[in-house]
């Protein structure tokens, strides 16, 4: 097959990734927006190469000519999360689309124990070599230069940990071509069972994680609000009250105390809101 017809064959994938990287990272950003904690980290994706299609291929022994039915992973997004009750939240968010933006055709949950997810029943299982994920494969619509198209994609969503693993079993086995020595195997299986371990150890502290996270995230925000709103000061030719406020800022900013960060930032925006009026 020529170049040509493999660069308009994943035309519409790179477009379905493109579309559902921004789709999950905007659901990200509207959480943190609200003052919550998203249950998705980050948000990758990618689209098979073409040796690595032409590899599934030989592999399987598919016919070219039913590669989108055959092969539904050509387009892969990746969501990571960092406590496993975050994975089952992904998932009910990932089920409350289907029949909408997207078709949700197949599930396989190799996590350890019960599936936690309020739409989906049954129990996970970790791949023999260790390996944990919860896979979604979905059929998805794009609008493209080539016409209407409906592709599937497979959604991975995994913490960090299982990232981690995933990454470096994946390494391991694409150099021994999936025939791994013995002692390597038990090696990852022992750090497979160290991974179940320490999610279970984060899901155990997960309140006081998530509390960190968002008390951190307010002061960040008020320290920059503070900053920004002494500049606006200086722009509006009240250096005085400005130099005022950044000594207050930074007794404050010493004290690290967040209220009182708080009540100055609100004392800010009062006066500027004033002094804008009087203009």
């Amino acid at each position: 097959m020529s170049t040509q017809y493999w660069q308009e064959f994943l035309i519409p994938y790179r477009q379905a990734v493109d579309e559902l990287v921004l789709k999950f990272n905007s659901l990200k950003n509207q959480s943190m927006t609200l003052g919550e904690n998203s249950p998705i980290e980050s948000v990758r994706g990618r689209v098979k190469t073409v040796s690595s299609i032409l590899e599934k291929i030989n592999k399987y022994g598919f016919d070219v000519e039913d590669l989108e039915t055959n092969i539904k992973d050509i387009a892969g997004i990746r969501i990571i999360c960092q406590f496993v009750e975050d994975i089952y939240e992904v998932v009910d968010i990932i089920h409350e689309r289907d029949g909408k933006d997207m078709h949700i055709v197949d599930v396989k949950n190799y996590m350890e124990g019960e599936d936690q997810s309020s739409l989906k029943s049954g129990r996970g299982t970790p791949k023999e070599s260790g390996y944990q994920s919860y896979h979604l494969i979905i059929r998805y619509p794009v609008f493209c230069a080539l016409g209407y198209r409906e592709i599937y994609a497979e959604i991975q969503v995994r913490t960090l940990a299982m990232n981690f693993w995933s990454i470096i079993e994946h390494s391991l086995s694409y150099k021994y071509k999936e025939k791994l020595p013995e002692a390597l195997k038990t090696r990852l299986h022992n750090t497979a069972d160290s991974v179940i371990g320490l999610d279970q150890e984060m899901s155990a502290i997960r309140d006081e994680i998530q509390q960190a996270q968002k008390l951190f995230k307010m002061k960040s925000s008020t320290v920059n609000s503070i900053l920004d709103n002494i500049d606006n000061l200086y722009k509006l030719d009240q250096a005085d009250k400005a130099v005022a406020y950044e000594r207050d800022f930074e007794e404050l900013s010493e004290q690290e105390d967040l209220i009182q960060l708080i009540l100055l930032k609100k004392e800010l925006e009062s006066e500027i809101s004033r002094i804008k009026e009087e203009a």
